[in-house]
């Protein structure tokens, strides 16, 4: 995962989104969103669809208007500042290459659009072309490329013109996994050495944690937590960034004095302020541990191994506990020890969790 520490020197511009609101009917896309990012940072906004994080986005390059709120960019208030003159680059899901043009033809387009003139764009193209590694594609057309190829030539088009912030929407959703982890390091690679302001909108978690500086994680309009992909995972600020961003374990537990008890385990709160009383607590997969144990019959932590699933180096096993599913994460090479049917005790790492009340009051304490 790239660091803030990771550049020496950022280029970039300081880009303000201030009590931004939006509203479609009786919808409200966008609740009072207020948002800076800072020059060369790369952020990522990442939630689920309709949460608002492409709205964000499409007021900042200015494709819509807001109902209030400002947008700054490098000082500059460009609210009512017309799309196409707010120097902005963007790179949407769909690649929207001319397919009569070659891969040098479609960014010398968008220079051509802003007068650069022909020796200039020549040059240009030919130096961002060769910044996302395809100065030997220069003369293919779009069907003779791959899709991988293909949003390339759409990253350089966006950069030729040399914006001042880069937008990107979804940039890897239609491309198969392999190549969506491939390119998604390319990004961050030339978004750190050109070192330009890069907001970057996903669905996608895992792109969302390794790619930005911050995540912004979204819901219903609002921003839930914003932050250090390892602060968003670690340290979520409230059940809902816990449950999206990763897997959680809803286990029933009951609070008392600063901590929570889950089956027969104390737990440390991420609140330790919290009332005492019944509590969902949510656990991390990789926060539970799980021993062969066939001498074990019983105990509140003895369960049975019902479901493993291989993940490449690390394995998913799932234990029934008495009725209740608890997921843990672990290396494929002891998971192959445990295979469904085995008799296991499950430890607790005492790592901090969060607790959750609203559906707690419905269970027994």
């Amino acid at each position: 995962m790239t660091t803030n520490g990771s550049t020496a020197e950022r280029s970039g511009v300081e880009v303000r989104l201030e009590d931004l609101e939006r509203r479609y009917g009786t919808t409200t896309a966008l609740d009072g969103l207020t948002l800076t990012l800072s020059p060369g940072e790369l952020v990522a906004l990442l939630g689920p669809s309709g949460c608002g994080k492409t709205t964000a986005l499409r007021l900042l390059a200015g494709l819509e208007e807001a109902d209030s709120g400002r947008v700054i960019i490098a000082g500059k208030d460009v609210t009512n500042v017309p799309a196409n003159r707010r120097d902005i680059g963007m790179v949407f899901q769909a690649y929207s290459l001319f397919p009569h043009m070659t891969a040098r033809q479609n960014v010398e387009f968008g220079l051509q659009l802003h007068d650069v003139d022909s020796a200039e764009r020549r040059e240009r193209a030919r130096e961002v072309l060769d910044l996302v590694g395809l100065a030997a594609h220069a003369n293919k057309f779009a069907h003779q490329m791959s899709g991988g190829q293909q949003q390339r030539v759409a990253l350089a088009r966006a950069l030729a013109i040399r914006p001042k912030v880069l937008l990107l929407d979804e940039p890897l959703s239609a491309l198969d996994a392999k190549v969506r982890s491939r390119l998604r390091d390319e990004i961050r690679r030339v978004q750190l050495e050109v070192g330009i302001t890069t907001l970057f909108v996903t669905h996608d978690q895992e792109e969302a944690l390794a790619i930005a500086d911050r995540v912004g994680v979204m819901q219903a309009g609002r921003l839930e937590q914003l932050g250090p992909p390892t602060e968003i995972y670690s340290r979520p600020a409230t059940p809902f960034v816990a449950e999206f961003v990763g897997l959680t374990n809803r286990m029933q537990g009951q609070v008392r004095g600063g901590s929570v008890e889950v089956l027969g385990a104390r737990l440390p709160l991420v609140d330790p302020q919290v009332a005492d009383g019944p509590a969902i607590a949510l656990v991390r997969p990789e926060a539970v541990s799980v021993t062969s144990d066939g001498a074990a019959q019983s105990g509140p932590l003895v369960g049975t191994v019902i479901a493993v699933a291989f993940l490449g180096a690390v394995s998913r096993v799932t234990v029934d506990l008495d009725g209740t599913p608890v997921l843990a994460q672990m290396p494929t090479s002891a998971a192959a020890d445990i295979p469904a049917g085995t008799r296991v005790r499950l430890t607790l790492r005492p790592d901090p969790v969060l607790i959750q009340r609203e559906e707690a009051t419905a269970v027994p304490a």
